[in-house]
Order: structure tokens, then C-alpha cells, then sequence
């Protein structure tokens, strides 16, 4: 600061004001008005980044403002560091978990009848998809014989009818539950395995009743604020592998 004059010198600041007896701020105002409020700068910490600061201040009880605003300017740099490799954390994540649910798609159309449908759904699906249980389970079918090659498969796994609507409530076709305790309504034998799960509705056609789709993890894979979009696409491609295969078995 110079002994230049500012205009408004009588506003009040910090509830007092510099304003001298000519009712001009001075340097001299300003520098008392500092040394009798030391800690004006604790709650304006941003009003340093303003200020032009000599190249180096030293000697005892005197702040060195430029090392300060250095400092400040490093702990920014290392918030955006910190924020960049987070990015490019998820986006390695993002994409181990895209390749892995194209593996396991490619795997569900490969199959050529129910049968093969039913063991990649369980036997290499949860290998393919990095969880511990994979699960496909059914209502009762409307009429007697629609879906019967499913519903006779000991891999599908029996849901009581409306079950799929309690679960993911009538309006909803995807869930991912952060914490579940499987009372073996959905998970059956592998309840015990599971602590998060993500459920998606396999909707009705071909005879194939109403049914789910179930991922099961003992860690914490799913949790509510994940994208659903490949686990929804995950989840139509295999209704639709069942509706086709159903109807060929049929």
C-alpha cells in the first residue's frame, strides 16, 4: 500500500472504522486497524490471494505472506491431483466393469437351448461378472406347461407369485441394496453369501411368467448411487435369451 487516499474511508470494517481525522484511510489507518485485529485474516483467508506481497519477508513475528500464498497455491494443486487420479480411477473401473458385462452377454448368447442358458447364468456368469452369486428366479406361470423347461430346471430358482413386485415395488425395474439380508426369498441356498445385491425385473412374455435377475456380492459391489444403464441392458438381454429359448423349448 502507498499513502494514497480511498475513497468511502468512512464505511465501517469489522464493525469499526479507519477513517482518520480528515476523514481519509491512510496506510498508517490501516496498518493499526491490523495490528489491533490480528486474526482480520482467519476468516478471509481468500482476500490474500489479492494482495501484492514483497518477494521476501523475514525476521521474527513477521509473516512471510509469499511463502503462505505458495503453500496455498501447492495445496491446490494437490486437491486437483487428488481429483484427477480419481477420475481416472473410475474411468478404469468403468471400464473393467463394460468389458466384463460384454463378456458375460456374449456368454448368454452363445447358449443354445435352456439348459446352456441356465449353467452360464449360473456357473459362469459370477466368474465373469467378479460377484459370488448369480440368480434367475420365477413366479408360478399363468397357465399349466408355459415355460415348463424353465420352470422344471432345478437352476431356476422358484419366487412365490407377486414376489417381484414386493421386492423391487410395482413401478421399479432395477434395485441395488447396499446391505441385504436374503431370508433365501431371492438368493435360495447362496443367501448366506450375500451382503449387497443388485435385482432387475425380467418381465413377462413367450410364457415366460415374471421373474428376476439377481447379482449377489459378500463385499459391498452395489450400493444406490451407481449408474444402473449396463445392468439394465445386462438384465434385457437376459429376458430376452429366456422369452427365446423358452419358446423354442416349447
Amino acid at each position: 500500500m502507498t499513502g494514497k487516499t480511498i475513497d468511502k474511508a468512512t464505511e465501517p470494517v469489522m464493525g469499526k472504522t479507519l477513517a482518520g481525522a480528515d476523514g481519509d484511510l491512510s496506510a498508517d489507518a490501516v496498518a493499526e486497524y491490523l495490528r489491533s485485529n490480528p486474526d482480520f485474516f482467519v476468516d478471509k483467508v481468500d482476500l490474500l490471494a489479492e494482495m501484492s506481497v514483497p518477494d521476501r519477508w523475514s525476521g521474527d513475528g513477521v509473516v512471510d505472506m509469499q511463502r503462505f500464498l505458495a503453500e496455498r497455491r501447492l495445496g491446490e494443486i494437490d486437491d486437483l491431483r487428488d481429483c484427477a487420479q480419481e477420475v481416472i480411477e473410475t474411468s478404469r473401473s468403468n471400464m473393467s466393469v463394460q468389458t466384463r458385462t460384454h463378456a458375460a452377454i456374449m456368454a448368454l448368447l452363445a447358449a443354445a437351448d435352456v439348459e446352456q442358458l441356465l449353467r452360464v447364468i449360473d456357473a459362469e456368469l459370477p466368474l465373469l461378472l467378479d460377484v459370488d452369486v448369480v440368480m434367475v428366479g420365477l413366479e408360478p406361470p399363468e397357465k399349466p406347461g408355459d415355460a415348463e423347461a424353465l420352470w422344471g430346471s432345478p437352476d431356476i430358482h422358484r419366487l412365490y407369485k407377486g414376489a417381484v413386485d414386493a421386492l423391487l415395488g410395482e413401478e421399479k425395474s432395477i434395485c441395488l441394496l447396499k446391505n441385504i439380508e436374503d431370508d433365501g426369498t431371492i438368493f435360495g441356498a447362496g443367501a448366506g453369501l450375500v451382503s449387497s445385491a443388485a435385482l432387475a425385473r425380467v418381465r413377462p412374455g413367450r410364457g415366460v411368467p415374471d421373474g428376476l435377475i439377481a447379482l449377489g456380492s459378500r463385499s459391498d459391489t452395489f450400493h444406490a448411487n451407481q449408474g444402473t444403464e449396463l445392468f439394465t441392458f445386462f438384465a434385457r438381454v437376459v429376458e430376452s435369451c429366456l422369452h427365446r429359448l423358452a419358446e423354442t423349448a416349447g
